[in-house]
């Protein structure tokens, strides 16, 4: 990826009420990977993609009775154009670290949890691969805004290819068990029907007078 070159700033105010809309456009800017240099005002890296995107903000805020202002910023000196790209990369870098900490702290757990209590069912499967999903999900979100090569990206991508590997071992134990116990019930099925045949003759015996 090619690390942007220039930057933007967006500078907004909203009605203090309903405080739900002031909440709900901070976390969407958030969500898009803005730094707040302080309250309503943020920055971006200028790219096509952020100016689409920041597009139903602006509607919304418009229709919410708020104002704004989206600023080009114009040649930065060095050191402010690195105090910027520090900001950028310690915030993204967080993010990677939350990452790491519920791969660690909850998922894998959940599935050493699981193991210990034999829970080797279809539907806890299913479960797990959901939550593994939704980290997958929430690491390509990360690294999309990842424009300035944040720290620990390359560790929550080690942790997310270590709870894949322990996600298909899970699944591969469910398959195990459940294949077992498919066998023991068949097993028992076969041993119940003998007696079964001879219930039925017994009975039809006793139905004809025999």
């Amino acid at each position: 990826m090619t690390s942007p070159t220039r930057f933007v700033t967006f500078v907004y105010r909203m009605p203090t009420k309903p405080t739900s809309a002031r909440v709900a456009v901070w976390r969407q800017l958030k969500k898009m990977g803005a730094v707040y240099l302080q309250q309503s005002v943020c920055v971006f890296p200028e790219t096509p993609t952020i100016r689409r995107e920041l597009q139903p903000i602006l509607a919304k805020l418009e229709s919410s009775g708020g104002s704004y202002h989206l600023l080009s910023l114009g040649r930065l000196s060095a050191e402010e154009r690195e105090k910027l790209i520090a900001e950028f990369r310690e915030q993204t870098a967080k993010h990677y670290q939350e990452i790491i900490e519920n791969c660690e702290v909850n998922f894998q757990k959940e599935i050493e949890f699981e193991t210990f209590r034999k829970n080797f069912t279809y539907e806890e499967a299913e479960e797990i691969r959901i939550e593994f999903e939704k980290i997958v999900n929430w690491y390509e979100r990360v690294n999309l805004r990842d424009w300035f090569g944040a720290p620990n990206r390359e560790s929550a991508r080690d942790w997310l290819a270590r709870c894949e590997r322990l996600l298909e071992g899970f699944e591969e134990r469910v398959f195990e068990e459940q294949a077992k116990a498919e066998l023991v019930d068949s097993g028992a099925s076969q041993r119940r029907s003998p007696r079964r045949r001879r219930l039925r003759a017994v009975q039809g015996g006793r139905a004809t007078g025999a």
